[in-house]
């Protein structure tokens, strides 16, 4: 709404309304987990029995083990983040020579490879996974028959689920960091070049500047997409499970309030994240 319009009472109590419930949809199931991880109860949800640590720091203490001391959560908790931080760095790495192929070349069939770019974004995940998990099982089949080759990388694993993962997060950060690299002025490189620097000169003192506010965007997005994702992940995943295929386990078996233990440490280790990207602009700006 424009502000110099005025708006009646009316409107004005229903759009504050709206707000209000919108909010309060959105964060009332986060405030519930946040609450209920302190709940000293063996159970994830009210009622409320008092206030304990035990779902954070209890290390087998009455048959509770926190959050701290869970072995088998701490391991999917890496395992999540060797994948997001693998995922994330080949997929800007690629995005990137994806962008300035897009952007800086003219080839037949442009046009086209740019709309096949596009289709790992509207496959559902699960079709994915099970696509690329019946097409390397079949390819490692294929080598243990005939070569004797036992390519355990292509069986369910952690390598597989990278992979799964950098089928679609690249197209993503390829058309992040294509974004950018639009509307950067070639002039500037032209006036480089013509002062007798050499290429490498150029990209490393004017086009990577220019594009690392894209570069940065484009790793953030990309490990946030490969730590939360579930569906890929979970038709490629094998004995060590990410974090989303544990909580999801844990959760059928009978969640406990480690689950709201692991949740709020997400939480605030995401809230941590954001409040450091918006100081590290601030500083900028």
């Amino acid at each position: 709404m424009i502000a110099s319009i005025p708006s009646s009472r009316s409107s004005q109590f229903i759009r504050k309304a709206y707000l209000s419930l919108f909010f309060l949809f959105l964060f009332l199931p986060l405030s519930m987990v946040v609450v209920f991880a302190f709940n000293d109860a063996p159970y994830p949800m009210p009622p409320w029995k008092g206030f304990t640590l035990d779902w954070l720091f209890a290390n087998g203490e009455h048959g509770r083990t926190g959050l701290w001391f869970d072995t088998e959560l701490r391991d999917s908790l890496w395992n999540s983040l060797i994948i997001a931080s693998t995922v994330s760095t080949l997929s800007v790495l690629a995005g990137t020579a994806n962008a300035f192929l897009l952007e800086r070349c003219d080839f037949r069939g442009k046009n086209v490879l740019s709309s096949l770019m596009l289709v790992p974004l509207v496959i559902p995940g699960v079709i994915l996974g099970i696509s690329i998990l019946a097409f390397m099982s079949r390819i490692a089949q294929f080598a243990d028959n005939n070569f004797g080759m036992e390519l355990e990388f292509l069986r369910p694993g952690l390598p597989l689920v990278i992979f799964g993962q950098f089928a679609y997060i690249v197209s993503i950060t390829t058309l992040t960091i294509s974004a950018r690299l639009k509307r950067f002025d070639l002039s500037l490189e032209e006036a480089a070049q013509n002062l007798g620097a050499s290429r490498s000169a150029i990209f490393m003192t004017i086009t990577l500047p220019y594009l690392r506010p894209a570069l940065l965007g484009a790793a953030a997005i990309a490990f946030l997409l490969s730590f939360e994702n579930f569906n890929t992940t979970y038709m490629l995943t094998g004995s060590d499970a990410p974090l989303t295929i544990l909580m999801y386990g844990r959760m059928k078996e009978g969640a406990t309030p480690v689950i709201n233990a692991i949740s709020l440490a997400l939480m605030v280790l995401s809230l941590l994240f954001v409040s450091f990207n918006l100081l590290r602009k601030s500083g900028q700006d």
